[in-house]
């Protein structure tokens, strides 16, 4: 049996401008997903997928035919039809690991709940490439889009600086430890974001893009290099207020959590999945009152 594993995904600063060749900070996370392989004769890919609590949360048998042709025979089964995707673009990329084979069953497993927006399809893509021997960075651009800095962080165990330039991933792994990182949570706001709808939202708007990754630039700077727990503060609130005017949405911290006494920035795409949250006050009672029960501090979160 083979097996394969892969980091999930925290982006701090440069979302959505990351598409566009701003410099991103971003960090795995200590949870990721499993994707382990058995050989057998079946001439099929016998696929289970598994919930860190242990559910099945789907399952198919897919012929090599469907790889193929990129063509389900279930058209309405959204789940099978986005992984077939994912399949068929490997198979493009290397056609001698199913040609070659008599079949396949497939296990993954999340280690972390999948309404968590840390990267389940970003791992399994990652894992995919893994498995077929193939670029990972080319994978995701055939199949799914986006950036790329989750795939980067799956690969990476720091952090990291992600930047397209000419549609090229450029990373480069940084160390990140001020003190002040025992003043940093992460919670999660009850909800997925689609990441897919937000970058086609971002897609829309108009506006300065060499002003606006200038700035976020020089603000990632300062985010990832200070070891000053205001000079951090102020960086995040800038970062924040920056994206609001661009995107021209109200911050999370105006709309959900205007009494919160310290601050809150958005990751990734905005309104959903986990809020950096820097306080100098444990924050977990403020958010457990209001209902947001998953909060986990940096060491808890990232690897």
């Amino acid at each position: 049996m083979a097996s394969f594993y892969s980091n999930g995904k925290l982006l701090i600063t440069g979302e959505y401008l990351v598409l566009d060749g701003a410099t991103a900070f971003a960090v795995p996370t200590k949870f990721g997903q499993n994707l382990a392989v058995l050989k057998v004769e079946s001439n099929s890919i016998s696929w289970k997928s598994y919930d860190c609590d242990g559910s099945c949360w789907f399952q198919s048998e897919i012929t090599f035919d469907e790889v193929y042709q990129n063509k389900s025979a279930d058209q309405n089964n959204k789940i099978k039809s986005t992984l077939l995707q994912i399949l068929h673009e490997a198979h493009q990329l290397n056609s001698n690991l199913i040609l070659n084979s008599t079949g396949f069953e497939v296990q993954t497993t999340l280690t972390f709940p999948r309404n968590w927006g840390l990267g389940t399809s970003s791992t399994l893509i990652n894992n995919i490439a893994q498995w077929f021997q193939v670029d990972a960075f080319t994978l995701l651009k055939n199949s799914f889009g986006g950036s790329g800095y989750d795939i980067a962080c799956a690969q990476n165990a720091t952090p990291i600086l992600y930047q397209l330039k000419n549609n090229l991933p450029f990373i480069t792994p940084i160390q990140f430890a001020p003190e002040f990182t025992k003043n940093i949570y992460f919670v999660y706001l009850n909800q997925k974001q689609n990441s897919k709808t937000a970058i086609e939202n971002y897609r829309k708007t108009k506006f300065n893009k060499t002003d606006a990754i200038q700035k976020i630039d020089q603000i990632t700077k300062v985010i990832c290099t200070t070891k000053d727990f205001s000079v951090f503060e102020d960086a995040l609130k800038i970062h924040e207020s920056e994206m609001a005017i661009l995107l021209n949405q109200t911050t999370i911290q105006q709309q959900m959590f205007s009494d919160f006494p310290g601050t809150i920035k958005s990751l990734g795409a905005w309104g959903g999945d986990f809020v950096l949250v820097l306080s100098k006050e444990n924050p977990n009672n403020y958010f457990k009152l209001k209902g947001f029960t998953t909060v986990l501090t940096y060491a808890d979160m990232i690897l």
